[in-house]
């Protein structure tokens, strides 16, 4: 009562000490009335946040029991997950004492102006949807879009997740990847490989050829139907270019690429095979 008394001394006369009394005791019951629901909101923020990792735990192993496909999988979990901080936020702010009607309200009349703001993340949500339904690629699969390559790690509801070669992670807008060109290398079991050898003029074609075949002969991973190709493609400048085209399962691709280009480089060497050099010709001008 000193401290309060201290108080009463520095008040003008016109407010009488029980007016007074009643102001403090009123700032006091509202202060604690403040920090009570700001405790509550606290304990509430907590508690939401543990149930929404615990549900969202629950969702994805339910998703995985029931073989859900995975791109569908990150899709629902992603939109689970944003719906469940949306109540958890409406339940902080009820909890601070805030009408969550008149919370409402205010969205709502503020909803054409946030409609315009969000009108790109509505696209992507759309696109989202887009494909998941048709289902350009899916979740592992190797694309390549927007001038980006890499393995899609997730399509959740605004945006694809791509892991490049080089390991950067990038997220792509799904309403981009939905309207527009994607490459995808893992839809079907096979691809084309294509090398274009240079050799130099006067060398034996139908050996070099042979060479060729040989190598591809003793490759197993190279599918005998459709047969390997090999034919002389253009007589450059200062080259004959040659044409070798195989069908590989996709999985081999790269294996087999690199592979055969030691050793056609090998065998060339051996059989005395010329690559071409690039040569500039100098004439000395008559005295």
């Amino acid at each position: 009562m000193s401290f309060l008394a201290n108080l009463l001394t520095i008040i003008p006369d016109t407010v009488t000490s029980q007016e007074t009394e009643t102001y403090f005791e009123t700032l006091l019951r509202e202060g604690a009335e403040l920090g009570f629901s700001i405790l509550k909101a606290l304990i509430v923020f907590a508690i939401g946040k543990l149930l929404i990792t615990l549900l969202n735990k629950l969702f994805r192993r339910i998703l995985t029991k029931r073989k859900i496909d995975p791109s569908v999988k990150s899709f629902l979990s992603s939109l689970v997950n944003i719906t469940l901080t949306i109540l958890l936020i409406i339940s902080v702010i009820g909890a601070l004492g805030i009408q969550t009607t008149s919370f409402a309200a205010l969205i709502a009349s503020a909803g054409v102006a946030i409609g315009v703001a969000l009108s790109g993340n509505l696209s992507n949500f759309a696109g989202g949807i887009v494909i998941l339904l048709f289902k350009p690629f899916r979740v592992g699969d190797y694309i390549e879009a927007q001038g980006i390559g890499g393995t899609v790690e997730a399509i959740q509801i605004f945006h694809t997740i791509l892991n490049t070669a080089d390991n950067k992670q990038i997220y792509v807008p799904n309403g981009a990847m939905s309207s527009g060109v994607v490459t995808n290398y893992n839809r079907l079991p096979t691809r084309r490989i294509e090398w274009v050898f240079s050799i130099t003029y006067g060398s034996d074609y139908d050996e070099v050829c042979r060479v060729i075949e040989d190598i591809l002969k003793d490759d197993k991973r190279i599918l005998p139907s459709p047969e390997p190709f090999i034919a002389l493609h253009a007589m450059a400048e200062t080259s004959v270019n040659i044409v070798t085209r195989v069908w590989v399962p996709r999985e081999n691709y790269w294996n087999v690429y690199f592979d055969i280009n030691r050793q056609v480089y090998a065998a060339f060497n051996e059989k005395g095979i010329d690559f071409p050099i690039p040569r500039v010709l100098l004439h000395k001008p008559d005295a």
